[in-house]
């Protein structure tokens, strides 16, 4: 349910090639109160069509979209519109290859099919402030890629510091202390090897950590 039934609906579009995944998630999505399902798309060329004609506010992307272009492609595709929607990967691969032919496509967020309806309502909510949201499996595959042994909170934390968000923010957001959020900026400032919160974004964006911010 929505916390500020005043705010307008989040506006979806779904992309998936199987008509009985897109009514099971259109029936689970347009349950709550703030978001609203307004087209499908099957392919590539229906996807664009749609976002072209609707201006929906997020997309929900999955990757196999049978013969034709895939999910990284049309990504690409819809992030280069003049009025881009935020896309929001839900799929069932979660491969490196995967993961970053999609977030280098453009997409915002990435979620794995079987994740909790609540988790997919949060990260819709998410993607639709500009945030970059990851599956925990996801992350984790990334910070083994980049580098520094990165936790999944630390790049949480690391994603939303990329939003501007203040230590009192990310206490309240989290349901933690901001003595809490001092420490983990303390080891996350000191595997990336910086100084300050600006620095740690930029290093964590230019190491494909996080995604910067729309």
């Amino acid at each position: 349910m929505t916390s500020d039934a005043a705010a307008p609906a989040i506006r979806v579009a779904l992309v998936d090639d199987h008509p009985v995944v897109r009514a099971g998630v259109r029936a689970l999505v347009e349950a709550q109160d703030d978001l609203i399902v307004v087209g499908e798309a099957s392919d590539a060329h229906s996807a664009e069509q749609l976002v072209a004609g609707l201006h929906p506010d997020v997309v929900l992307m999955d990757l196999n979209l049978g013969p034709g272009l895939g999910g990284a492609e049309v990504t690409a595709r819809l992030r280069a519109l003049p009025e881009p929607p935020y896309v929001l990967i839900l799929t069932t691969y979660d491969t490196e290859a995967d993961i970053m032919s999609a977030i280098d496509a453009g997409a915002s967020g990435y979620l794995l099919k079987d994740a909790p309806p609540e988790d997919l309502f949060r990260a819709i909510r998410g993607t639709a402030r500009g945030e970059t949201v990851l599956a925990p499996a996801v992350a984790a595959r990334l910070v083994r890629r980049s580098g520094p042994m990165l936790t999944e909170r630390e790049v949480e934390i690391l994603g939303l510091l990329a939003t501007g968000k203040s230590n009192r923010d990310l206490a309240k957001k989290l349901y933690v202390s901001e003595a809490t959020i001092k420490s983990h900026l303390a080891h996350i400032y000191s595997k990336l090897d910086v100084d300050t919160r600006a620095a740690a974004v930029a290093r964590a964006i230019e190491q494909r950590i996080i995604r910067p911010v729309s």
